[in-house]
């Protein structure tokens, strides 16, 4: 078997269950998750949005395996070219786990599979159990910031698990305005790409949300983009971050959650 993967969270995946010996071409966003990939021989590939044919057939790939976002031309083309393709789209962590017992049955690794979504689980388990009696404060969450965008479905699951209530609707656009109005208790960037470079002073400028109560009570966060983006295991330490940004005195500091000073 050899796997084509358009998204680290496929690789992230494939790492953790043992079996990147099936990776034979990954994207240079894969390489920031799976740092062990660096200085390899492994081919470079675009990613789903922007996946070439061309490039996957030099890899002599049996199997491409792509994830959100993607572009339906790129995905038909690949078919077109005979090279079976999985396509996932997940939304909730529900899925990110349905999502990994697949890619562990494609390489036969569903012990290895089970044993990572029951971590998965226990940790979010865990998270809510220790947060079930705390305030809930209201956390806004940004994916990213030209428009701006809501953080995905399964960051709102992992914010409740954190003990805070998620603004806005997962996905979903939103304006300055209308999260100024909100008047959050905490503001949270993990935008898309953009590791932990978010310019979060700039943006809070910008915007005219120097009023607002997080900016005031200094609750304003960015969270690598890796640990809330890529739906994968990667999460837990996505996990980790909200908990400390969100309830500081129930969980540990985490050296990559960056603090606007």
């Amino acid at each position: 078997m050899r796997i084509a993967s358009l998204q680290p969270s496929i690789t992230v995946t494939l790492d953790r269950l043992g079996r990147l010996d099936t990776l034979c071409a990954c994207t240079k966003y894969c390489l920031d998750v799976v740092p062990s990939l660096r200085g390899s021989s492994i081919q470079i590939l675009h990613d789903s949005w922007q996946a070439n044919t061309e490039e996957i057939l030099a890899a002599k790939a049996d199997l491409v395996i792509a994830s959100v976002p993607y572009r339906m031309e790129s995905l038909a083309a690949i078919l077109k070219a005979g090279v079976p393709v999985i396509a996932l789209a997940p939304r909730s962590l529900s899925d990110i786990y349905h999502d990994i017992h697949l890619i562990a049955s494609v390489v036969n690794a569903t012990e290895a599979g089970c044993a990572l979504v029951r971590e998965m689980q226990h940790a979010v388990e865990a998270a809510q159990m220790l947060t079930r009696s705390a305030p809930r404060p209201h956390v806004y969450c940004e994916e990213w910031g030209k428009p701006l965008i809501h953080s995905q479905g399964w960051v709102a699951e992992l914010v409740h698990a954190a003990g805070g209530d998620f603004l806005g609707g997962p996905g979903s656009t939103t304006a300055a305005e209308a999260i100024a109005d909100l008047d959050p208790d905490v503001l949270l960037f993990a935008w898309c790409g953009a590791g932990d470079r978010v310019p979060m002073q700039r943006v809070i400028e910008q915007r005219g949300w120097q009023h607002l109560r997080a900016v005031q009570q200094k609750n304003v966060y960015c969270i690598p983009d890796e640990f809330l983006n890529t739906p994968a295991s990667t999460l837990l330490e996505g996990l980790a971050c909200l908990g400390n940004a969100i309830h500081p005195s129930l969980f540990p500091a985490h050296a990559r959650l960056l603090r606007l000073n």
